[in-house]
């Protein structure tokens, strides 16, 4: 066990807001193929709270509620692009699902066949730009980022190693006051 706190088992599941159920429900089951396994009928008409498999025992949940505001990018959610953008203190940026290492290019394949809009794949690692569209030496994770219906923002990520080494844990975690340095133009 890593963790001496508390025995952490993963992710239970993620609750998510959808504004049409069906709509996402098709896309969750029919394009990324999860297994829609728990469908609930909130009391008192506050709406709808269903649960699909994401694999590992870990789920990714949707409300919908009938009377919820509307989506704020770049707020509440990544700003869209090709890439997800930046997003508010407290929010939810992206959800990066784990899939097989070998398997990446074959889904950026399928996602495209699928009509999804998405990014290339992209090697992450330790370059100055942090990523890369080749593997390279310290690549260490390759993703594919797209959008659901309602613009969640998803990445399919595949670890190429094993984390945790000295070179891997060697930034200073920032502080609120080190808002100006991040924020002064590079020289």
């Amino acid at each position: 066990m890593s963790n001496t706190e508390f025995e952490l088992l993963g992710v239970n599941h993620l609750a998510l807001v959808c504004k049409d159920m069906a709509r996402t429900v098709d896309f969750y089951t029919n394009v990324l193929g999860m297994k829609l396994i728990k469908t609930i009928e909130l009391p008192n008409g506050m709406g709808q709270h269903f649960f699909f498999d994401m694999g590992n025992g870990d789920s990714l949940a949707f409300f919908w509620f009938p009377n919820a505001p509307e989506a704020a990018p770049g707020v509440a959610s990544a700003t869209p692009g090709v890439l997800p953008g930046p997003s508010a203190h407290g929010s939810m940026n992206h959800i990066a699902i784990n899939v097989p290492a070998d398997r990446i290019d074959a889904y950026h394949k399928k996602l495209v066949e699928k009509g999804v809009k998405c990014s290339p794949v992209i090697s992450h690692d330790d370059s100055p730009q942090q990523a890369s569209l080749e593997i390279t030496p310290t690549t260490f994770v390759r993703s594919i980022y797209f959008y659901d219906p309602d613009g969640i923002a998803l990445e399919f990520a595949a670890w190429t190693r094993t984390l945790g080494a000295p070179s891997d844990v060697a930034v200073r975690a920032a502080k609120a006051d080190d808002k100006l340095k991040y924020l002064e133009p590079a020289q």
